[in-house]
């Protein structure tokens, strides 16, 4: 009974192998008749190949933000098409975790941005910037619009910084910078916060690239440790801070706000005198708020009360008056 199994394989196999090779025997004669068609077949194949090889797109993408340093990174398609998924109102029941709870006891102090020496309250940062308070005027910011403004250059996770953006960081106060053009406009917000009794804290406005993506991969890492799978603990991540190559931080734009009394960039921030000072004249100096609540579906970052974006004097008023995100407002005037 063994014997009969193998003598039926053994028949199959050299069946096989001599369908095999007939197969190769007449298709070499076939090419040796039509040496000119086979010619051209084969030449159709190799141009096809070739093409082929440069029409697939990356699946992530590679930016350069400054000459010394560039960043490849890949964002999963299901990040960037966020719809409604299956597995939302998992994502939406994670606790939101800050910045500081993810950066604790992280040793590279080269990329360890936002410590106590960090931050800056007004009467710090307004000691030595008179000189930037004279070279403020209501000429100096207005100007028309235009989405190729440098002050409405938008940066999300579907528009990173362009290749050949270029800006020169200013000193705020400290190692603390920021684009050096917004700076007359934030000292005299300052100055009005202080004249009002607001005491504002500015933090985090310029990010390197490092710090911003050591900042997501461990705030990725968190998540997965709480039980979520990668793709999840990336969109969560990616609605609490920006991927890397694809922050306004790293263009020296944006800016975090404390107060006195309230240390944390969270939603309470809102509430306190320095949220509803900003909510309410930022716009005044050339400053947005960038997340707002019930924008989320546009901006694709959850609502952030402390984080507020220089677009001029002239955008800001229509955006604040109309409700309107940098999205929308770019939108609009591209139309």
């Amino acid at each position: 009974m063994v014997f009969g199994k193998k003598n039926r394989v053994f028949k199959i196999i050299s069946l096989v192998l001599l369908t095999f090779y007939l197969f190769v025997y007449y298709a070499k004669q076939y090419c040796l008749q039509n040496k000119k068609r086979y010619a051209c077949i084969f030449c159709a194949c190799i141009v096809f190949s070739i093409s082929s090889s440069f029409s697939f797109a990356e699946n992530g993408f590679k930016k350069t933000v400054s000459k010394d340093s560039t960043i490849e990174y890949n964002i999963p398609e299901e990040v960037i098409n966020t719809e409604t998924t299956d597995n939302n109102n998992h994502i939406e029941d994670a606790a939101i975790l800050e910045d500081k709870d993810v950066m604790e006891g992280y040793e590279n102090t080269e990329l360890e941005y936002v410590t106590e020496e960090d931050k800056f309250s007004i009467d710090e940062i307004l000691t030595g910037g008179e000189d930037y308070l004279e070279g403020v005027s209501e000429n100096s910011v207005r100007g028309q619009l235009s989405s190729d403004d440098w002050k409405l250059v938008l940066i999300n996770k579907h528009h990173s910084i362009p290749d050949d953006y270029t800006f020169t960081l200013g000193t705020i106060r400290g190692g603390m910078q920021c684009d050096e053009r917004i700076i007359p406009e934030l000292m005299e917000m300052l100055q009005a916060a202080k004249e009002d009794g607001v005491s504002l804290i500015v933090c985090s406005p310029y990010r390197d690239l490092n710090r911003q993506q050591v900042l997501f991969e461990r705030k990725i890492k968190a998540y997965m440790r709480q039980g979520y799978s990668y793709l999840e603990a990336y969109q969560i991540s990616s609605q609490t801070v920006t991927v890397p190559g694809a922050s306004e931080h790293q263009i020296g734009l944006a800016i975090d706000f404390l107060c006195k009394g309230y240390s944390s960039l969270n939603e309470g921030f809102e509430n306190t005198e320095g949220g509803r000072w900003l909510a309410a004249h930022g716009h005044e100096y050339g400053f947005i708020l960038r997340y707002p609540k019930g924008k989320e579906y546009i901006t694709g970052i959850e609502y952030e009360p402390w984080h507020f974006r220089y677009v001029g004097r002239e955008a800001a008023a229509i955006m604040t008056e109309r409700e309107l995100t940098l999205e929308e407002f770019l939108e609009e005037i591209n139309e």
